[in-house]
């Protein structure tokens, strides 16, 4: 089989916030905004992988879920529990100083896990965690 992965969800409660974190703090190139308000979908990517996508999204859009569910996802985003990233860089302590740098929520500092790999986590403007691993150059 030849799969790959495309495009993933994230949720976000501010659009503008998220924007300013993915494109100008990790430096992705913004591929779609498309509706208004806090109703927006982006569409953000590395710009060497034109063909991976994350794509931003309100939580609250889908008329399926229930007030119950929505309250449900804002307690779980507040607490970085509902979503997830996991990226990788070769130059992990570079984007981790960037990321220091742009006043982000810092989650835990580069360190070596046991599991073999050394990463750090930050949470996005929406609470989603984010963890960035090293990777070989």
């Amino acid at each position: 089989m030849d799969i790959t992965i495309h495009t993933s969800f994230l949720p976000h409660l501010d659009p503008d916030a998220s924007l300013a974190f993915y494109r100008d703090v990790l430096g992705f190139e913004v591929r779609n905004d498309v509706g208004q308000g806090k109703m927006r979908w982006i569409t953000v990517g590395p710009a060497d992988q034109p063909s991976t996508s994350i794509l931003l999204a309100p939580p609250a859009a889908d008329p399926g879920i229930t007030e119950d569910e929505r309250r449900t996802i804002a307690e779980m985003m507040a607490k970085g529990t509902y979503a997830m990233l996991n990226l990788a860089t070769p130059d992990l302590e570079g984007v981790f100083a960037k990321l220091q740098a742009g006043d982000v929520e810092i989650v835990q500092e580069p360190v070596d896990q046991p599991y073999g790999v050394r990463d750090c986590a930050v949470r996005d403007p929406s609470g989603n965690m984010i963890r960035i691993q090293a990777s070989a150059a």
